[in-house]
């Protein structure tokens, strides 16, 4: 009897406790929604300023970065950095929105990885207009449909994305961003119990992504091919038999859950997407500028001529890469990706240089570089 009354008054200790820290928690989330609106209304004065002089742009995409990386290194714990940029990419969309409202154009259906790279460079607090082919992402943003496009130019296993290069070369946008993702392949379902799992569904390369895992862990299992990873979740949320392998944004949007996270057989795959708009940013201090060019094949020597000013110059080479011309059999274009921006003086002069040798170039865009690659973007539900 004693020890019953001791426990009870144990149990009551500790209820009294967490009811201290709660109220505690409670003052706490007050303050930070106090510290929010403060945040808004500057926000708002911002915006007023900037009506009453000249026109300033309101997506400012090396801030943001920017503001992120110093608060991860004057962040003094026990907050995690890695929650910084999730929590912050939410605040700076929402208070962003009382300036303006975006719209956002990117590769459909919702659920893509697409989708996430628009929401982790934009936030939720933008309209989001998912279009059915690549093609209609640089149209939208050159017809001012949308005020940026979001689309993927590179992959760290695949390499480059040939139908954005070309798209990049024929379009009047400019490359004005970057983002990052980290390609996390994930098993979704109704259930997410691997026991329920008939069918799995994907688009091939997502299925050759994960073929370890699922030969280990569903060697039977019936393999069905979609036209995207998002097709493959709307059919798992419609069939409680089929499980789809998908980003998590996918669980998201097509109210699934997780059968496991991670299933990728190669990790660290990385998607780079790019943000095309109709300016270019001005000079942040840690830049990219993209540009093409074409050589006459004929002409021996004409891309060590094409190079040499870079070196000149003392200008970095982040990528140098090929693809052939449309409509002309062995002659190609080169994309060459170098560090700075395009009016840097040493950056400007190799491109003058450059271009002086070239048949014809093109510059694609000077843009802030990505801080970081970003993945588990959003919560992730019940796993096994």
């Amino acid at each position: 009897m004693p020890e019953a009354k001791t426990k009870k008054t144990e149990d009551a200790g500790v209820a009294k406790e967490l009811a201290r820290l709660r109220t505690a928690i409670d003052t706490v989330d007050a303050e930070i929604l106090g510290a929010l609106n403060q945040r808004a209304t500057l926000v708002s004065d911002v915006g007023r300023v900037k009506a009453g002089g000249s026109r300033s742009p309101v997506y400012v995409a090396s801030r943001e970065r920017d503001l992120v990386t110093q608060l991860k290194a004057h962040n003094p714990g026990p907050f995690p950095d890695a929650g910084i940029s999730h929590v912050f990419r939410e605040i700076i969309s929402a208070t962003r929105s009382l300036e303006e409202r975006f719209r956002v154009a990117y590769l459909g259906p919702n659920g893509t990885f697409s989708h996430q790279a628009a929401l982790a460079q934009f936030g939720s607090q933008v309209d989001l207009m998912p279009v059915p082919h690549m093609a209609d992402v640089f149209s939208a943003a050159e017809r001012g449909e949308a005020h940026f496009g979001v689309i993927p130019v590179e992959n760290s296993i695949e390499g480059a994305i040939n139908p954005t290069m070309d798209a990049l070369m024929e379009s009047e946008v400019v490359i004005c961003g970057e983002v990052m993702i980290e390609v996390s392949q994930n098993l979704l379902s109704q259930t997410g119990d691997l026991d329920d799992v008939q069918v799995v569904a994907s688009i091939p390369q997502a299925v050759a992504q994960c073929r370890n895992w699922l030969a280990a862990r569903l060697p039977l299992t019936e393999v069905r091919d979609t036209p995207s990873t998002a097709a493959a979740a709307q059919l798992a949320a419609s069939d409680p038999s089929v499980a789809a392998i998908g980003s998590a944004v996918a669980a998201d949007v097509y109210s699934l859950n997780f059968v496991a996270q991670d299933i990728e057989d190669q990790r660290g795959n990385t998607t780079r997407f790019v943000v095309v708009g109709k300016e270019t940013p001005e000079p942040s201090g840690n830049d990219m500028t993209s540009a093409a060019f074409t050589v006459r094949r004929d002409k021996a020597g004409a891309l060590y001529s094409l190079l040499k000013p870079f070196a000149k110059h003392e200008v970095n080479l982040a990528a140098v890469q090929s693809r052939p011309m449309k409509g002309k059999p062995w002659e190609y274009v080169f994309f060459i990706d170098m560090e700075g921006h395009e009016s840097n003086e040493a950056v400007s002069r190799a491109l003058d240089e450059a271009a002086s040798y070239a048949h014809s170039s093109k510059i694609l865009g000077s843009f802030p570089r990505a801080a970081e690659s970003t993945r588990g973007l959003l919560g992730r539900r019940r796993s096994v």
